[in-house]
């Protein structure tokens, strides 16, 4: 699944590399750019989601999945989708109830320093408040699609993901985390979150927001 707002120039390239093993749907949420029909055009399933935020798509492609297992990454080209392949073997041979992506950089200035730290702040408070097991905020993750329905999460913003960690630690998931390469956005788009030191301080609001 990829949540995605004004993200056509990269789908163009990040489509066609997705392994065949994936039925890809594209959450488009709102959308000017012709993303959404830059997905169909690719073979991917276009679901609509009118609410904003990062949560309300990735909740809207949730629903709207019928296979068992659900991989969720960022439609922006940022990430390897063959990254995604030792994380669904985790969850598919029982070895992890969440398996998720801890990002690396490929090089110097893909991950701006206000995202970074503001992500440092909010994993360091998790690790120590609730144990996780895990250094990033799940940007790459797969898990059974009933479990996580299951969860009830209810953030429809920026939110989600620190929502989600919460959650399943509390709920006693195994957490298993692996190394990703993080690579500089697709030419042509921008972070709704990174991209800005504003974007970023929005973010960090929802991320609180959800942890008080």
């Amino acid at each position: 699944m990829l949540p995605c707002r004004d993200e056509a120039a990269a789908l163009r390239l990040l489509l066609p590399q997705i392994p065949g093993v994936f039925s890809v749907i594209v959450v488009d949420n709102g959308s000017t750019d012709g993303t959404p029909d830059v997905a169909r055009g690719l073979g991917a399933r276009v679901v609509s989601e009118s609410m904003p935020g990062y949560g309300a798509a990735v909740h809207a492609g949730l629903v709207a999945a019928t296979r068992d297992f659900v991989a969720v990454m960022d439609g922006d080209g940022s990430f390897d989708p063959g990254d995604l392949l030792p994380l669904l073997d985790d969850v598919r041979t029982g070895r992890a109830d969440l398996a998720v992506g801890r990002r690396r950089p490929v090089r110097g200035g893909v991950w701006p320093w206000h995202a970074r730290l503001g992500n440092a702040l909010v994993v360091a408070w998790l690790r120590r408040r609730i144990d996780l097991p895990a250094h990033d905020i799940a940007p790459m993750r797969v898990f059974r699609r009933q479990a996580m329905l299951d969860l009830g999460l209810q953030d429809r913003r920026f939110g989600y993901p620190v929502e989600l960690l919460q959650k399943v630690v509390r709920a006693g998931w195994r957490v298993v985390e692996h190394d990703v390469a993080y690579h500089p956005r697709a030419e042509g788009t921008r972070s709704k979150v990174s991209g800005s030191v504003t974007g970023t301080a929005r973010t960090a609001r929802d991320f609180w927001r959800v942890l008080a």
